[in-house]
Parts: C-alpha cells; sequence; structure tokens
C-alpha cells in the first residue's frame, strides 16, 4: 500500500500494479504545508479522495476519516464515512484508534462501510503522545496496543494498520490476529507495507521518517529539470520550431498595423 492524494499519483501507483492506494490524512503535511495532520478536513479529504479514486483504475481506495470527524459521535463518524465513499468514491475508510473507537468502527461496519484500523502511533493523537513516539515499548505499553488490536479486529475491521510499533510486538499482533496487519515502521513482519509517496520518491525533504526508504529522488530531478527551462527560455533556446505551430503566413498580410 503506498499513500496517493490525487489523480496523476493514483495513475503511477496503479500502473505499477500497487494493489491499494491510501488517501491518507498526511496530505496535511505533504501536499497543503501544515506542521500536522490535525487541520486537514472532511472537505479536504473528499476532495483528495475524489482525485484518487478517478485514477486509480483497479487498486482498492481507502481513505483516511480526519481529526474530529468521528470521535464526537457514532452518527457523526457514519456520516462521513458516507461521504468518503459517495463523494469522494472511496471503497473504504480508515480509522486511527483501538479500544475508544471501537463502537464506532462497529457502527460504521455494520452499515455495510469496510473499515480499517490503525493503531500504535496515530498521527491524530500526537500531541497526547508527545510527539511522533514509537509506541509499545514498555509492558504496559505493549498490552495497551495489543488491546487496541483486538479491539478493532472484534470490532469488524477487515485490516488494521500498525505504526512506528516495535518489530516483536508487532510480529506477535501479526501472528494472533485473524485480519492482516499492514506495518509502517512496524518491522517485516507484518502482512502488509504502507509508505508515503513522497517519502519513497523523495519529494518532501523536510523530514524522512527512519522506516521510510528513498526509491527515487524525484525533488533533485525536478529543481534540476526546472533551473534546465528556466536557462533555457532566458537564453532563447526554448521554445523551438519543433514545439511552435506554423500557419500560412500569407493569410497575415492584411492585417492592420499598430
Amino acid at each position: 500500500m503506498v499513500t496517493a492524494y490525487d489523480y496523476t499519483a493514483a495513475r503511477i501507483a496503479d500502473a505499477a500494479g500497487i494493489p491499494i492506494l491510501l488517501v491518507g490524512d498526511s496530505l496535511g503535511m505533504v501536499v497543503l504545508g501544515y506542521e500536522s495532520t490535525i487541520p486537514v478536513t472532511m472537505d479536504d479529504m473528499v476532495r483528495h479522495a475524489g482525485m484518487v479514486s478517478r485514477g486509480a483504475g483497479a487498486a482498492l481506495v481507502v481513505a483516511d476519516l480526519p481529526f474530529m470527524a468521528y470521535q464526537v459521535d457514532a452518527n457523526e463518524a457514519m456520516r462521513n464515512a458516507g461521504r468518503l465513499m459517495q463523494e469522494g468514491g472511496a471503497h473504504t475508510v480508515k480509522l486511527e484508534g483501538g479500544v475508544a473507537i471501537a463502537g464506532t468502527v462497529r457502527r460504521i461496519v455494520d452499515a455495510g462501510i469496510p473499515v480499517m484500523g490503525h493503531i500504535g502511533l496515530t498521527p491524530q493523537s500526537v500531541n497526547a503522545f508527545g510527539g511522533y513516539r514509537v509506541q509499545g515499548r514498555t509492558k504496559a505499553a505493549a498490552r495497551r496496543v495489543w488491546d487496541d488490536a483486538i479491539a478493532v479486529q472484534d470490532a469488524g475491521a477487515y485490516a488494521v494498520v500498525l505504526e512506528c510499533v516495535p518489530s516483536p510486538l508487532a510480529k506477535v499482533i501479526t501472528e494472533r490476529l485473524t485480519i492482516p496487519t499492514i506495518g509502517i515502521g512496524a518491522g517485516p513482519d507484518c502482512d502488509g507495507q504502507v509508505q508515503v509517496f513522497h517519502d519513497m520518491l523523495g519529494l518532501f525533504a523536510d523530514f524522512v521518517p527512519k522506516h521510510a526508504r528513498r526509491y527515487a529522488n524525484l525533488a533533485d530531478d525536478a529543481t534540476a529539470a526546472f533551473r534546465q527551462y528556466a536557462n533555457d527560455v532566458r537564453t532563447g533556446t526554448f521554445p523551438t520550431t519543433a514545439e511552435s505551430f506554423t500557419m500560412n503566413e500569407a493569410l497575415l498580410a492584411d492585417l492592420p498595423d499598430g
């Protein structure tokens, strides 16, 4: 699974055979320029889900419910999940949290909307965590992550993202759950992996997470391309006749002066 935030990204990932595209609220940082996911709105998510769904092809489109779109009550969560599917074209939604939101997950699932869970480091709760920290390193913390995993599974989620969880804990959870786990910073033993589009392609240089691997450095390539373009325009080497359109110049004879 990789994140995608617009039509073009979805087309590229789908053409590569990526089976699941996540319209993540991480768009807050890598697309909208916020410092966290907290300011992302339902309208933001619906708009970007629509872009991705139109370019997704055969890929499954999962869309995040953003901060405060599902925490107030289950009825509001239902309405917002419905918007992501009806207006945004998503196939399924993703919610952060475990025990605390299990009832909401069950309500959404019972309404026929597939839910992917998300536990461990949940970025919408970054202020409560005191920053982006690995979750589950102590005995008590590991038990909380485990309880969250069971709660999400029992509530009817079809899969769960494990974010920034120690590898040994992620391995045990993966072995014991009956639903697939998708890791991000959770080691190699999860059933699947998810990465942020911009991290993988080297498009976002502000911060590179420890769990990310760069498969390209497109920001450098793009900067070099823009510099070359600007230089070509300044020196008159772009555009040339190859990039221009022609016409019968005799038709210009009757154009008035000035």
